[in-house]
């Protein structure tokens, strides 16, 4: 049976998802958005029904148990296999990373080294590409020291030490020394494979602890924060600066709901936390490209910002349904594609301009915009101004309503808000006069029209009655002070009636799809983040409830913002991170 306990590595090119026995469930080649080459994630179902293909699997033969680790402040992955005779065997996973010829190498490649470890294991390796969402096979050839895997997308080499015959037949064989296996491009290593396999891996540890190095991190709870920081690091395609919000599609938010979206892919309104995130790591050269992705997007697309892009800027995200995948255990749809590119969602405009806002003063930067970069967001604000009292699908992406969400009206807001802080700095006293105005009218409005005095909360919409986790970013965001009476009461509201346990939920009425029935995390930490902001529970009560409810990091991206926001609520840092002087209206 398919599970989602599985360890993640990757190179900020590709990624792999492999589970606890060592076989790599997912991957996309030749970059995150592309056909899956491995997907039998997306296969088994009630039956466990061993799929054709679309697997990397490295079988112990009497298979007992198994241990997985990843190597310290590294995205190496190491497997441990034991069998039911005392024979072990490890297996060192990683996508080769490092710096060659002056510039970043990072080849669409995954490496395996097995080696046994004690006694002489009985091992079987089934390498099973597939093309087209698991619907067919590559075409085959063989070398002398490898095997081509032809598919539509990609053509990779298999280069190994390993007999051939054994991997093509898929036949048992004893392991006696260590064995290494360079799935990457359709391209002749000339060195013995081992030297290549151990010097790729000697530089890629090298170069994710040199990374790690680099970071800005408290003492407290740092393998989850290390461990958080490096997986969105994963996340991020170096070739565009673009961030993925998660490596897979089609994983169902609640068994059988249906709620199975493709995440590889780029949302604006993530922009925000994502620059957020990687501000307070001190990732500054991760976070400048990712600025850049978000700059040319705003260059290209700025009179009708679409919700989400492709990691390379591609508008069109046309969504369609897979038949020949069933979905992870037998829960589809599987879906290929994004519709939410389709919706309307105003607060993407603010999102532009309160992630761009970082990088007019941060020094850091290797580039610095100025008045003509200004010149480009105020045409995001204007539009801003103009839609924020607007109906849109929302932050949660409403599939079949629209109305005035609260968060979207606060986004846009921000975006006047944040230009007057940029004018000023900049020098353009009359732009700054002329922005000020606009956040006050704007604010003005969506106090009056999202406050409900019978609730004595502010809602998810105008003038309804319903509550909304989004709420509790107010304060983050500068939209509200921490100790305003009217925030204070709000979270309260929400703690009440959205709060399940240890958790939160997003909303609690029914949406496209019914009633919600799983909590998000990141909903979670606002809460804290919002307790910790106003005083309610002391900022190391916040912390320590998040090491103790979310102790085990996961590959999912959401799990990676929860982490890097328990860390901003530890080692919380003043609002002007992200400009001088900033004030709650």
């Amino acid at each position: 049976m398919n599970t989602l306990d599985l360890g993640m590595i990757g190179n900020c090119q590709i990624n792999a998802l492999i589970d606890v026995r060592a076989r790599i469930v997912w991957s996309c080649l030749p970059q995150f958005d592309s056909n899956p080459a491995f997907c039998s994630l997306l296969y088994n179902g009630a039956d466990e029904t061993e799929p054709e293909r679309g697997f990397y699997a490295i079988e112990l033969i009497d298979f007992e148990r198994s241990e997985q680790q990843y190597l310290v402040n590294t995205a190496i992955l190491k497997t441990t296999l034991y069998d039911t005779h005392g024979n072990v065997v490890e297996i060192i996973d990683f996508a080769p990373r490092f710096q060659h010829f002056e510039r970043s190498y990072h080849p669409v490649m995954l490496t395996r080294m097995i080696r046994p470890v004690q006694g002489t294991p009985r091992i079987r390796v089934r390498l099973r590409p597939a093309c087209d969402y698991g619907t067919g096979d590559p075409a085959l050839t063989f070398g002398s020291n490898h095997i081509r895997y032809v598919m539509p997308e990609v053509t990779m080499r298999l280069t190994t030490n390993v007999s051939l015959t054994s991997i093509s037949e898929e036949t048992v064989f004893a392991l006696q020394s260590t064995c290494h296996l360079i799935l990457g491009p359709d391209e002749s290593i000339v060195e013995d494979v081992a030297t290549v396999a151990h010097d790729a891996f000697r530089k890629t540890r090298s170069y994710w602890r040199s990374w790690v190095r680099g970071l800005a991190v408290p003492f407290e709870w740092q393998d989850a924060v290390i461990r958080a920081a490096i997986t969105l690091k994963m996340c991020t395609f170096e070739d565009t600066g673009a961030v993925i919000a998660a490596a897979t599609t089609s994983i169902p938010e609640a068994a059988d709901s249906e709620r199975n979206w493709d995440y590889r892919y780029c949302w604006l309104r993530d922009s925000y936390f994502v620059v957020q995130a990687l501000n307070r790591l001190g990732a500054t050269k991760t976070m400048g490209a990712y600025l850049e992705y978000i700059y040319n997007l705003s260059l290209n697309h700025g009179d009708n910002l679409q919700p989400v892009y492709a990691i390379s800027g591609r508008a069109d995200l046309t969504e369609r349904v897979v038949d020949s995948l069933p979905g992870y255990r037998g829960m589809g749809p599987v879906r290929v594609g994004n519709q939410a590119y389709e919706q309307i969602q105003n607060d993407s405009y603010g999102a532009v301009v309160l992630s761009a806002t970082q990088s007019f003063f941060d020094q850091r930067l290797a580039q610095r915009p100025q008045q003509e970069e200004f010149r480009q967001l105020e045409q995001l604000g204007e539009k801003a101004v103009e839609l924020f009292d607007k109906p849109d699908a929302g932050l949660w992406e409403y599939r079949g309503r629209a109305e005035v969400h609260t968060y979207s009206a606060m986004i846009c807001w921000s975006a006047a808000d944040r230009l007057e802080k940029v004018a000023r700095v900049l020098g353009l006293d009359e732009r700054a006069h002329y922005w000020a105005g606009h956040a006050e009218r704007l604010h003005e409005v969506i106090c009056a029209r999202a406050w409900n005095e019978a609730r004595g909360a502010f809602t998810a919409g105008f003038d309804n009655d319903q509550l909304d986790a989004s709420l509790l970013t107010m304060h983050s965001i500068g939209f509200i002070a921490a100790d305003d009476p009217r925030f204070i009461s709000t979270i309260k509201a929400i703690e009440k009636e959205l709060k399940r346990g240890q958790h939160l939920f997003r909303y609690g009425q029914a949406d496209d799809f019914g009633v919600p029935e799983n909590a998000f995390n990141i909903c979670t930490f606002w809460y804290i983040e919002a307790l910790a902001a106003t005083g309610i529970i002391p900022i190391m009560l916040g912390a320590f409830y998040f090491h103790v409810t979310y102790e085990v990091p996961s590959p999912a991206p959401a799990v990676v913002f929860i982490v890097l926001a328990a860390y901003a609520i530890y080692f919380r840092r003043n609002q002007a991170i992200w400009y001088p002087g900033q004030v709650a209206r």
